[in-house]
């Protein structure tokens, strides 16, 4: 579906967030842990969740999810391994977060056979060895043998330590899955601890589970023989937190954003800052005023371009770049962006040329945005990446006139109401 935008209005009202998508995908897979009941609220609708629900439901658990009132209740004592296993029903293949199913599957079933796998996504390669590695040193068997890829767990998870090559959620995350069920202690180094990382240690914890370091770079987990069904609310996504902050930034607007996790804006509000935009917090409000500056703050090394880099957390989150390479084209002044992830973060930039937007990509990984050029109403197409597509869309909104946004609705993988939220802040958008 495309967006169709009359941009040019300054957006300002209050918005509640929904529930973090990236916290919401491996908690509901998590569950799959236990047969007894798990109760998980704030869930937030989107399509995402939608496929690992069916895939799920097809198997025989029962899953109660209301999706307005954001509840979700989970019993896999149905769950039929046959299925799941023999063929009967494949993993959704479109999207990378099937992954985190691969603990429950194996602890289930004890050997997966895997006739496609998701390795990679329009960001780049996401490949899948290192979370082979992972099951291979907590006991799995992996054979690649030139067909189908089968992971077996013959005897079950075990205890073990292991040094990852990089920083990888979904790496961390799958750990933590198959270590709480492992006999003895398992150890992972060089961890990541994104908020959703520690939130899905904070659910196993509420499982039975025995975790220590969440929120660090070492992970230790003491394994149990069972994990029990438990009972969460999936955290406030900062993601969008810092979506409709920019949005009132980049239209001029004052916008308001309740259960605004301050605690993780540190890095964030300073980000802002550097592209002339005060974020104020009150209690759990965040909050930008009408009018700001838009000028991109000189650093004291005059020498140097002022830079927002983006890599794992505790530094300022990749996931969030788009959307200050996006406000940065209103901002006056250049600015150096460094995405130290991914290989193809920036490909998305023909398309903000489109509206005029001067961008020097250097390399696959940095780019320069002169900002502060006149811009003029486009027809856009979106990537494959979500908070890519919105800052196509805040762009737009920017610009006075009729702008289309094509292939948007990668949007609703993690945003259940962004149009409605946007039109109760007073955008001119609509679905199409």
């Amino acid at each position: 579906m495309d967006l169709i935008v009359n941009g040019g209005k300054p957006l300002s009202g209050t918005i509640i967030p929904s529930g973090n998508k990236n916290s919401a995908l491996p908690i509901v897979c998590a569950s799959l842990l236990t047969d007894e009941p798990v109760r998980l609220e704030n869930v937030p609708a989107i399509t995402d969740l939608d496929k690992i629900v069916a895939f799920l439901s097809a198997q025989g658990s029962r899953i109660d999810w209301d999706k307005a009132a954001g509840t979700m209740r989970l019993d896999h004592s149905g769950f039929r391994p046959a299925a799941a296993g023999g063929g009967g029903h494949e993993l959704p293949q479109d999207m990378r977060s099937t992954v985190l199913l691969y603990p429950a599957l194996l602890h289930r079933l004890k050997k997966i056979t895997l006739s496609a796998n998701a390795t990679g996504c329009s960001l780049g390669v996401r490949e899948i060895d290192p979370h082979l590695e992972v099951f291979a040193a907590l006991g799995a068997v992996i054979d690649a043998g030139g067909g189908p890829l089968v992971i077996a767990l013959p005897a079950g998870f075990k205890g073990s330590r292991h040094w990852c090559d990089y920083m990888s959620v979904t790496v961390t995350e799958n750990f933590l899955m198959a270590a709480a069920l492992a006999g003895g202690e398992s150890t992972l180094v060089n961890a990541a601890s994104e908020p959703h990382v520690q939130e899905l240690c904070a659910f196993l914890t509420a499982m039975g589970a025995r975790i220590e370091g969440a929120g660090t770079s070492v992970l230790r987990v003491a394994g149990v023989p069972r994990l029990a069904g438990a009972a969460a609310t999936i955290g406030t996504d900062y993601h969008e937190i810092v979506t409709f902050l920019a949005l009132g930034a980049i239209t001029g607007g004052e916008v308001r954003v309740k259960k605004s996790l301050p605690r993780h804006f540190d890095l964030i509000t300073r980000a802002f800052r550097k592209l002339g935009v005060a974020i104020e917090h009150e209690g759990d409000e965040a909050r930008v005023r009408r009018g700001q500056p838009l000028v991109v703050e000189e650093p004291h090394t005059s020498n140097l371009l002022p830079k927002i880099e983006a890599a794992p957390w505790p530094y300022f989150s990749v996931d969030l770049l788009p959307l200050m390479v996006a406000l940065s084209t209103r901002a006056r002044g250049t600015v150096h962006f460094w995405n130290k992830v991914y290989e193809n973060g920036f490909s998305w930039m023909p398309e903000l040329a489109k509206f005029g937007a001067h961008v020097m990509v250097s390399d696959p990984h940095r780019i320069l945005v002169f900002g502060g050029k006149p811009l003029h109403p486009a027809v856009v197409d979106a990537p494959y990446v979500i908070r890519a597509t919105i800052a196509l869309y805040m762009v737009a909104a920017s610009i006075p006139g009729r702008s289309v946004v094509k292939n948007a609705d990668t949007i609703r993988r993690a945003h259940p109401r962004f149009v409605e939220n946007l039109q109760a802040l007073g955008a001119e958008v609509e679905w199409r």
